[in-house]
């Protein structure tokens, strides 16, 4: 595999690699995602590594046909699975290979990158995923103008400390480029930034 689902198997692999050296109370830890510990966050990343489409389709129905109570039912069951278990789901090839129906390649490397970062820009470590990886995300959500996650990127300049990147005219938020992913999927960052909403 080339290009965006390439980038998937070491942003995952890397991000069980951390996990796998961390102390163990790092999976009880606070996420970047509202009310999730870090082993809530790694529950979702993988649920597609469980979940047949049939399966899927019957927790939507469960669900009322609300991918967030989904989301947030499944993470909150499935936290509880050993961390070997979690572990060995991230190392999926199946994993790896998954695209979101209607996101492609292009969804499935978001939904790696963004929820590796909201474990590792919490705990104030280094991103896991490629850096070209993490470029990538940064051109989709502004090639997006922001809307992916509802941030009003009006009159705003964004300048990736650790890297050239760049992007927009205004008022500068400068940060490394994981928590600039973080700042445009909606996300505060440790030290309380957050991008306004539209």
């Amino acid at each position: 595999m080339t290009g965006p689902q390439s980038w998937v198997a070491p942003t995952c692999t890397g991000l069980a690699d951390f996990l796998a050296a961390a102390p163990a109370e790092t999976w009880d830890a606070p996420s970047l995602c509202d009310k999730w510990l870090v082993r809530h966050v790694i529950a979702h990343v993988t649920m597609p590594a469980r979940l047949t489409p049939e399966g899927f389709g019957a927790e939507m129905a469960a669900a009322g046909g609300d991918f967030t109570v989904l989301s947030d039912t499944v993470a909150s069951r499935d936290a509880a699975l050993p961390v070997a278990d979690l572990l060995g789901r991230l190392r999926s090839p199946g994993l790896h290979a998954w695209q979101p129906p209607g996101g492609g390649a292009a969804g499935a490397l978001s939904h790696a990158v963004i929820h590796s970062l909201d474990v590792t820009v919490a705990l104030g470590r280094r991103p896991v995923a490629p850096a070209e990886a993490v470029a990538t995300v940064l051109d989709q959500l502004t090639a997006a103008d922001g809307s992916s996650f509802g941030i009003d990127l009006t009159d705003v300049r964004l300048e990736a400390t650790d890297t050239g990147w760049n992007w927009g005219n205004g008022r500068l938020v400068r940060a490394d480029s994981g928590s600039l992913v973080a700042l445009l999927s909606g996300r505060a960052l440790p030290d309380g930034r957050a991008l306004a909403r539209r």
